[in-house]
């Protein structure tokens, strides 16, 4: 009898030890599938796991003493489990990494707009009516005019521009407004009697197709910029938005220097697609290639990638986290009703996003609120760079997946992060914000009537210039 007990205990054995061996084999070949590794790092490792593997295998299968082989499957089930969790670990960070790069699309919203004293409540209401538009702005109107149409008979009227458009539906020229939302949110700020006027019959959300702007370089080797775009809406990241964060990252490997320049949202510069000045926000209305174009002409340089976030994002990273320690420069309250003392405070999602937003508690406005946002970006990557982010990994991950848009591929990010484990860099980081002067001026999205925004300082401007220079050359 104790023979057979002792001969049917010897299958699990075996198969404990397979496990092991076979789980070994998945993470070794997971780790150089990602390849973040430097070769020396992954022949280490390697080297660690196949003799844990080995040890407490020849604890479970040696033929002498039970205590042995009692302490090695304690130990080796122990062992089974951590490597199942790193493999899901890595599993999680494949599909991360897998779904970086070019989004060939971007999302205009648009709403169909009545006054609210109209006796209409949906689309088939305005059949055989009147649509007001302006065409000089978006790009999938053509589309969603004709999904309108295959709904209801309707004729449409252009208008010039906002004003005009606004007032065609006040003065009942036409029945509704077809607009894109970024558009009719600025129509809103412009007139704030408006915003308690109207009321929505339907909504289209518009796919549009976009080109590949990536200027590929090896970015171990070679010297790049990166573009970094904040839009001032919540949901998708691929919907288009006004752009209130402009950062642009120079990075030089070579020289371990990097550079982050902040623009500020209201300059007013070129929008190269439409060769009409504008401020830098509205540029993010006609998605991010419209953006990347507008700072490389202020700037004279080339954006080799970009990284799009919006409101969500913010929330949703600094929740994940279980908020983050931001250093602020003033006492003050935001307009949302959350108050910073003068030092580090803690904050959540919203209050981090109140943080970065708030401009009109300070007397020198955007400019402070710029620094803001790079206090928040420090913060937040001091918070993820921390050991305690270890047992959070695999939450952060899921709140990254769709908080934001970027055109840098799997191997583009696989390979820096190698380098920096390899080389272990100590990197140089310098900051500068251009600068402006207070001014009003029409702008190419609302082209009759003259908005705030900021001249450019040349001088500031031929700074920046020479600090990305400084950074990139070698």
């Amino acid at each position: 009898m104790a023979n057979k007990k002792k001969n049917s205990s010897i299958p699990f054995f075996k198969y404990l030890t397979f496990v092991m061996v076979l789980l070994t084999a998945i993470i070794l070949g997971l780790f150089k599938f990602i390849d973040v590794l430097p070769n020396d790092y992954f022949l280490v490792l390697a080297v660690l796991l196949i003799l844990i593997t080995i040890v407490f295998s020849w604890l479970i299968l040696g033929k002498k003493g039970m205590r042995r082989k009692v302490i090695g499957t304690l130990f080796s089930l122990i062992y089974t489990v951590l490597l199942i969790l790193f493999i899901v670990y890595e599993l999680n960070t494949l599909g991360f990494l897998k779904k970086l790069g070019f989004v060939n699309y971007k999302t205009e919203d648009y709403k169909v707009i009545v006054l609210n004293d109209e006796k209409y409540d949906s689309l088939r209401d305005i059949d055989n009516k009147k649509i007001g538009f302006i065409n000089y702005t978006t790009d999938g109107l053509d589309d969603v005019k004709a999904k309108i149409n295959k709904r209801i008979d309707i004729s449409f009227l252009e208008y010039e521009d906002l004003i005009e458009l606004k007032e065609g539906l006040i003065n009942k020229e036409v029945d509704a407004l077809l607009i894109e939302d970024t558009i009719f949110k600025i129509m809103l700020e412009d007139d704030l009697d408006f915003s308690n006027s109207y009321k929505v019959l339907d909504d289209f959300l518009i796919d549009v197709k976009t080109d590949d702007i990536t200027k590929k370089v090896d970015i171990t080797q070679d010297s790049f910029n990166i573009y970094i775009s904040g839009i001032d809406t919540y949901g998708s990241v691929s919907s288009v938005s006004r752009s209130d964060v402009n950062l642009v990252v120079s990075i030089n490997p070579k020289k371990k220097e990097a550079l982050i320049s902040s623009i500020p949202r209201d300059y007013y510069v070129t929008l190269k697609t439409k060769n009409a000045l504008d401020k830098l926000t509205h540029a993010g209305i006609y998605g991010i290639d419209e953006s990347v174009k507008a700072v490389e002409e202020l700037l004279n340089l080339k954006i080799n990638y970009y990284v799009k976030v919006n409101f969500s994002s913010l929330i949703k990273i600094v929740d994940i986290l279980g908020g983050v320690d931001v250093y602020s420069e003033y006492d003050f309250t935001s307009k949302d009703g959350y108050t910073y003392k003068k030092g580090y405070n803690k904050v959540d999602g919203e209050k981090a996003l109140s943080f970065v937003r708030e401009r009109q508690a300070f007397s020198s406005g955007d400019r402070v609120r710029i620094v803001n946002q790079m206090r928040m970006m420090e913060a937040i990557i001091d918070k993820i760079t921390s050991p305690s982010v270890i047992i959070k990994y695999n939450k952060i991950l899921d709140s990254l997946d769709e908080a934001f848009i970027t055109n840098l591929k799997m191997n583009d990010l696989t390979k820096f992060v190698k380098m920096q484990i390899d080389k272990n860099i100590k990197w140089k980081i310098e900051e500068y914000t251009l600068t402006g002067t207070d001014d009003y001026q029409y702008t190419y999205s609302v082209k009759n009537m003259k908005t705030y925004v900021m001249q450019p300082n040349k001088e500031s401007v031929e700074e920046a210039k020479n600090k990305i220079k400084k950074v990139l050359n070698d």
